[in-house]
């Protein structure tokens, strides 16, 4: 998998153009300044740790021994390689496993996509009930790889240079700081999806009703059917969480190739 570096502001993530595409959350304001926008998020407390260590990180540290060129390049080309493989993974893991298609290789992924039953179901809620699940595991297997990720990352990174080693501990603080918050927003995405998932099927039924047709669930997979239709978003909106996940480690690789360089 090629690695990528989008360049994303803070109010206008590929995961928020795709919720508000699909009409899911407003668009972010703006006007909002960032440092307004993160002062929201962070405590005075954790405000005053941040500035102390940023204090230290314009001191620096000229004690640390830098690693010969050699050493450098290898440990930056090892970091971008488990980069690129935990980045594979996951969009090997979310694109497979969101084809609706029973004969595709999905069936082969460790998270398995519901497929619909063979009557009817009594509630939206209740359908809708194991395709939340579904992008809830898919979260759990993003979390589980990306921190451990992010924490060899900053391991390798402030093992270059006294520069890089004060960026480590600052992303480790940020990431003390705002986890949490951000833990709590990404659990809401599922949620929000319930509303495109109700949407699509009460538009299935209409055009139902509207031909006098009685529904059939294996149709509901075929190609523009719109369980498939509700597969692919929901694969988009997987694929723009990952890469708003690895974006801070995404930072500490493109620091780490730019002090190599």
């Amino acid at each position: 998998m090629t690695r990528t570096s989008p360049r994303t502001n803070f109010h206008s993530s590929e995961l928020i153009r795709c919720l508000s595409d699909l009409s899911l959350a407003e668009a972010a304001d703006h006007g909002t300044a960032f440092a307004e926008k993160l002062g929201q998020w962070i405590h005075f407390a954790d405000a005053i740790t941040l500035s102390a260590v940023h204090g230290e990180a314009i001191a620096g540290s000229p004690g640390q021994a830098r690693p010969s060129s050699g050493a450098h390049g290898a440990a930056c080309a090892a970091a971008i390689a488990e980069f690129d493989r935990i980045q594979g993974f996951l969009v090997n893991s979310i694109t497979k496993s969101c084809s609706p298609d029973p004969a595709s290789p999905a069936k082969k992924t460790h998270i398995s996509l519901p497929l619909p039953e063979p009557e009817p179901p009594q509630s939206i809620a209740a359908a809708y009930a194991p395709y939340r699940r579904f992008y809830e595991a898919h979260q759990r297997d993003m979390e589980s790889s990306i921190q451990p990720l992010r924490v060899n990352l900053r391991s390798a990174v402030a093992k270059a240079s006294p520069r890089l080693r004060k960026l480590a501990e600052l992303d480790a603080m940020f990431e003390k700081i705002l986890r949490e918050r951000e833990t709590k927003l990404l659990s809401k995405v599922p949620l929000l999806l319930k509303a495109r998932f109700e949407q699509l099927f009460k538009e299935h039924q209409q055009t139902l009703a509207d031909n006098g047709q009685a529904d059939d669930p294996a149709g509901w997979i075929q190609p523009d059917a719109w369980l498939a239709r509700f597969c692919s978003d929901m694969q988009m909106l997987l694929l723009a969480e990952m890469e708003l996940r690895l974006q801070p480690a995404m930072g500490l690789i493109e620091a780490f190739r730019q002090d190599t360089q």
